[in-house]
């Protein structure tokens, strides 16, 4: 084997754009699992990342769920060798507001390096660059140095039931493997590659306020009903502390596991530009709970947020209604040590005992999922870590993340293995916004990470 991998990235150079004209036809593809109007174009892009599986090289199937189905493939030519095992998802998020998208979300635009497309860096962009590397070594050498297995999932951003269920009930049989590779994150920064280390779980709810049995007049009955967009707005001033940003269901804190002081440190010895990050974001200034910075507050503190709002009129001009419906979206991002199922119930508990008189008030837990910690250690960390700087030029530095990617802590129990999280994405790529983007340059250089990866992991092996 070529261990520096020069015959296969001298393939990877000539063939990249073929590989990014690919991702154009996946990006294509409106995935949008969390709408039910879009089932048949998830299926269907299943069916196309099964597809580019089996041109790779790859024994590849459709794993039919409760819900969307796996995409899998393997390739196990390598006897004695360690097995990687890639996690991935191919649906994506809703296009909403579609009027601030400057082009069609699903028609992939090239604007100078970015290459802007809903579902760009979150996340076909980046999984697909370990398939490339998989398909650029198999083209060239007609094996792999590694074992490899895909595990694709195509309801990530609806809440990740299906593959949990199948990773539960596999218990590590076909998906046995010595580590799990995920990209669906960022980079610390352009230039600075990163291995991500914590993720924040997660409590989504809904919260339903029901007032009179229809819409009424305002003049004819205010004052005489209580109006459920008032009591809405009651409840949701009362979960933070304005001040301070600290969130006041009571027990909310109990569980949490404080930063060491190591991780302090080294989040205090990252370069961050907080008055750069503000500008960025055109916001007056940051704000968030006290005694943190920025940084450790968006990694390692727990949220509260609102995530939309509605009821009454919302048309243009005026509608002097008393709306008889309300309801909000209030996610909650967690820390080690907090369960999704504890703070679930303590935010319905909260949400119950301040709803004011005169609404009935609902509280549905949506969906969720409990942080993670994993272990960034080991000889298959070191290939990785070893693979980031080969490409980057600088070693990579550890990080932890304030998303949630539901399904790494059911692999690290179950599994029992190291994963690897090493994102390619860019801080500024505005996943789950619009204008989405995955800079092109930053997909050719996940593809030569992967294939780094390749021959370090069966160097370390």
């Amino acid at each position: 084997m070529a261990s520096d991998s020069k015959d296969v990235l001298e393939r990877v150079e000539r063939e990249q754009a073929g590989y990014l004209e690919e991702l154009k036809d996946y990006l294509r593809i409106p995935s949008i699992s969390t709408d039910p109007a879009y089932s048949g174009d998830v299926a269907r892009c299943a069916a196309f990342l099964r597809g580019k599986m089996e041109a790779a090289g790859l024994a590849a199937e459709l794993i039919e769920t409760d819900g969307y189905p796996l995409v899998y493939g393997e390739w196990l030519g390598a006897e004695g060798k360690p097995t990687l095992l890639y996690y991935g998802h191919y649906d994506v998020q809703p296009v909403d507001p579609v009027e601030e998208w400057r082009h069609d979300p699903f028609e992939p635009t090239e604007e100078g390096d970015h290459l802007v497309a809903r579902g760009a860096t979150d996340d076909k962009g980046q999984s697909f660059a370990h398939v490339k590397a998989v398909a650029a070594m198999l083209a060239e050498r007609g094996e792999l140095p590694v074992n490899v297995k895909f595990l694709i999932e195509g309801e990530e951003e609806s809440g990740g039931e299906a593959i949990d269920a199948y990773v539960r009930a596999d218990g590590g049989r076909r998906l046995a493997c010595d580590a799990v590779v995920i990209s669906d994150s960022s980079m610390y920064a352009p230039g600075q590659p990163s291995l991500l280390y914590g993720l924040k779980g997660l409590a989504y709810t809904e919260i339903r306020v029901t007032g009179p049995n229809r819409d009424l007049h305002s003049g004819a009955f205010g004052g005489a009903v209580a109006n459920p967009a008032n009591a809405l707005a009651q409840i949701l001033a009362s979960l933070r502390d304005p001040e301070t940003g600290r969130v006041l269901v009571p027990g909310f804190y109990d569980e949490v596991q404080p930063l060491e002081e190591w991780e302090r440190k080294e989040f205090a010895a990252l370069p961050f530009d907080a008055e750069a990050y503000r500008a960025e974001l055109g916001v007056p200034e940051l704000f968030g709970e006290e005694g943190y910075t920025t940084l450790e507050r968006a990694w390692a503190r727990p949220t509260c947020d609102v995530n939309g709002l509605w009821g009454g009129y919302q048309g243009e001009g005026a509608k002097t209604v008393l709306p008889a419906k309300a309801g909000a979206k209030v996610s909650m991002r967690l820390v080690p040590g907090q369960r999704t199922e504890t703070i679930g119930r303590l935010f319905a508990e909260h949400v119950r005992s301040v709803a004011p008189r005169g609404v009935t008030v609902d509280v549905n837990l949506v969906h969720g999922t409990d942080p993670v910690l994993v272990d960034v250690s080991g000889p298959l960390a070191e290939a990785a870590m070893a693979a980031q700087e080969d490409v980057w030029g600088k070693p990579p530095v550890r990080v932890r993340e304030g998303g949630s990617i539901p399904i790494v802590g059911t692999f690290s129990r179950v599994l029992g293995k190291p994963v690897l999280l090493m994102g390619f994405g860019l801080s500024d790529d505005r996943l789950h916004s619009p204008n989405e983007k995955f800079d092109i340059s930053q997909f050719y250089a996940g593809i030569r990470t992967s294939v780094r990866l390749l021959d370090r992991a069966a160097e370390a092996g």
